[in-house]
């Protein structure tokens, strides 16, 4: 790809030019959020995640072209340990050494413990926990190697405080503070950080899709559903957007995050406030 002369010296003044991230979860939503916000920050990027094929390499040119990086896609399946291990190995093949790492991905399922599904509980556990640990641990090496690195897990306002009806989502969410803060002591002095996000509600085209689906559900306008629903344990009543949680990640990946190290930084409206 060849630069204008504009375009080079703007990659030249972005703090995280020449860095390597991989974003999980990142093919639309919060993950999609961040690797934008990373991308404009001069960061070469693998995504990862589901979703139409066609649309994924529309949004990974479009990411490479806007910001002048190279954008390369992983489909693994974060259930799967083998899988996040050939991820990281083939970012390294086709980028580069790992500088960034931001485990994003998660999946949802609610019930009352006596009639939550044995197996949702494990792949609940997998993908928001274990794929965050496994992940870590392939690329936490090569990070302490060369004394830099930047790791940043997308926990949630559930990982600070519980609702009934999540057990898995809010388990797995508290396990990812507590590994967030274990590496965060093992690499205090290595050059390495690892901080833990903590969205409450956040405006996505998932949640815009769950408004609708209650809406219909429950006989309720959508605004009730936002205001009676999901916004009622945010104080400011206004949903995050993807931008804020992605301007967050890129601070914390940039200098300036360099001693921020084991925090668990909600962006809920005053939520866990209480």
């Amino acid at each position: 790809m060849t630069l204008t002369a504009d375009q080079t010296a703007a990659v030249l003044q972005r703090p995280l030019a020449g860095r390597v991230a991989i974003v999980t979860g990142s093919t639309s939503g919060i993950g999609l959020g961040i690797a934008e916000s990373l991308a404009g920050q001069g960061a070469d990027i693998i995504l990862n995640g589901f979703g139409d094929p066609a649309e994924i390499e529309r949004t990974r040119d479009t990411l490479a072209s806007l910001h002048g990086v190279q954008v390369a896609y992983s489909p693994a399946d974060l259930s799967m340990p083998e899988k996040i291990a050939e991820m990281a190995a083939f970012a390294r093949d086709v980028l580069g050494p790992i500088d960034i790492l931001v485990n994003n991905a998660g999946i949802q399922h609610v019930a009352p413990i006596a009639e939550f599904p044995t197996a949702k509980w494990d792949a609940i556990l997998a993908v928001n926990l274990s794929s965050a640990f496994h992940a870590i641990k392939a690329v936490l090496p090569e990070m302490v190697e060369r004394g830099y690195g930047r790791i940043v897990n997308i926990a949630s306002a559930h990982g600070l405080v519980a609702s009934p009806f999540k057990s898995a989502y809010v388990a797995a969410k508290h396990g990812v503070l507590g590994l967030t803060k274990t590496i965060a002591l093992e690499t205090a002095r290595q050059g390495v950080t690892c901080n833990a996000i903590c969205p409450g509600y956040v405006w996505t085209p998932l949640v815009e899709k769950q408004i609708a689906d209650q809406a219909k559900a429950h006989n309720l306008t959508a605004e009730q559903v936002i205001t009676d629903v999901l916004l009622t344990a945010q104080p400011n009543r206004k949903f995050a957007t993807v931008e804020e949680i992605g301007a967050l990640t890129a601070f914390l990946c940039s200098e300036h995050g360099a001693s921020i190290t084991g925090a668990a930084l909600p962006v809920d409206g005053g939520w866990t406030a209480h």
